[in-house]
């Protein structure tokens, strides 16, 4: 059933126009009000060429996270089953057996993981605030997935929704220094949306340590990795009995390729088994025989593989 229903640059320096500089990088949007974006942010620190600081080949990454820590890391999961009266949101019936899932798969992935159930906002905030809080210095990453009702960019808790950025940005570079430079993943079985996907027949057949110089700044949103059970504006599907569509596929992905595949190809196949093993049944031809695609937004910076 739908999870959210009732019931259901090229380098900076490249060609030059006449009368250019190429000395000075520009952002290529022009601020709604010039308070947000003071002039001094438009002028980079330069070399004694007068070209904007650049990485040199000796200090090119190595494009793979280390992993060699003394543990992977902490996965929390917030199943969120049942609502307040207030939300209008019904019981979410299956999270349970995503729940006990991701458990067992993150934990043999070696995640120390913590279920919370039935978290309100403020529980959800405060949960996440304090997990940023703690020192990861140990540890090689850190994952968190979230189970519940959801909309375009919020969540919800118990009592309510919230805005996912307010939970994930806890754990920005500039926050949460302990995990700088590190893995931050974040898998969210949650609606989107109240789109609904028809599909369409394919005609392919039937459907079946840190390696930056000191000198070198790191984005506070690098990093990331947010795994989307479906993409923006659309419904996610749960069956009662098995869990929702989305964790169903990531636990049996992970469980064959987690310690062999990169996390991105591993979400590729993910993304495949979901979009072309999954379709819904309904009583209600409004829902039934609909499709669902999930949605990978990375800002990770290495392939990132869970082997030592």
């Amino acid at each position: 059933m739908a999870d959210d229903q009732n019931s259901i640059d090229q380098n900076s320096v490249g060609e030059q126009g006449a009368g250019e500089s190429a000395s000075e990088d520009a952002i290529d949007a022009k601020p709604d009000r010039s308070s947000f974006v003071p002039l001094f942010l438009n002028k980079k620190k330069k070399d004694d060429s007068g070209k904007s600081i650049k990485a040199t080949k000796d200090q090119e990454p190595t494009y793979r996270y280390n992993m060699n820590f003394e543990k992977v890391g902490k996965c929390i999961i917030i199943n969120n089953k049942n609502f307040d009266e207030s939300t209008g949101m019904s019981v979410r019936s299956g999270t349970d057996r995503d729940a006990e899932s991701l458990f067992k798969t993150f934990r043999n992935l070696g995640f120390d993981v913590v279920v919370y159930n039935n978290r309100s906002c403020a529980e959800m905030h405060d949960l996440l605030k304090k997990a940023s809080e703690e020192d990861h210095k140990n540890a090689a990453c850190f994952a968190c997935v979230l189970l519940s009702h959801g909309e375009e960019n919020s969540i919800y808790g118990t009592d309510g929704k919230i805005d996912i950025k307010d939970l994930t940005g806890h754990f920005r570079g500039d926050r949460c220094r302990s995990l700088l430079e590190k893995p931050k993943l974040f898998f969210i079985q949650a609606c989107r949306g109240t789109e609904l996907d028809d599909g369409i027949q394919a005609d392919s057949g039937p459907i079946s340590d840190t390696d930056a110089s000191p000198r070198q700044k790191i984005p506070v949103e690098a990093d990331f990795l947010f795994a989307y059970s479906t993409v923006s504006g659309y419904y996610s599907w749960r069956n009662p009995g098995c869990g929702s569509w989305f964790v169903q596929a990531l636990c049996a992905t992970l469980n064959e390729y987690g310690k062999s595949l990169d996390l991105l190809q591993i979400l590729t196949r993910v993304n495949c088994r979901v979009a072309r093993h999954f379709e819904s049944r309904s009583n209600d031809p409004q829902f039934h025989e609909k499709k669902q695609i999930p949605c990978v937004v990375s800002m990770l910076t290495k392939d990132l593989y869970f082997s030592k």
